[in-house]
């Protein structure tokens, strides 16, 4: 089944951190252009991290020095290492996995609530 499978989301107070995981299976995430996205209540999704096929990676002004994205092919696994944490950092967050070639190929994550709240 090809699917990315999330964990890690959860409660935390201001200042605390998170790691969020998601998991690729039946296709090798290593070949794809990978990113974390947010929705917060009453707002439009958006992208916080992603790493571009070159390599490269990128992140949203607001989470600049605060969130960190990786992959470890190994695991066929993706990360989004999150640190001094924020109220406004409260949203659901989606892994997202997409290939352009002949065909494009895109997979979403199921989601994970992260709250910052003390």
């Amino acid at each position: 089944q090809l699917q990315l499978v999330e964990s890690g989301g959860g409660l935390v107070q201001p200042g605390g951190s998170l790691r969020l995981s998601c998991a690729a299976s039946g296709f090798t995430l290593e070949y794809y252009v990978i990113g974390w996205y947010r929705q917060a209540p009453g707002k439009q999704r958006e992208l916080v991290a992603g790493i571009t096929s070159d390599g490269t990676t990128n992140y949203a002004d607001s989470v600049k020095g605060r969130f960190t994205i990786s992959r470890t092919n190994a695991k066929n696994t993706m990360y989004l290492q999150m640190i001094s944490l924020k109220p406004e950092d409260t949203a659901v967050y989606y892994c997202n996995a997409r290939y352009r070639g002949v065909n494009e190929y895109v997979y979403w994550g199921q989601g994970t609530q992260v709250t910052v709240s003390s």
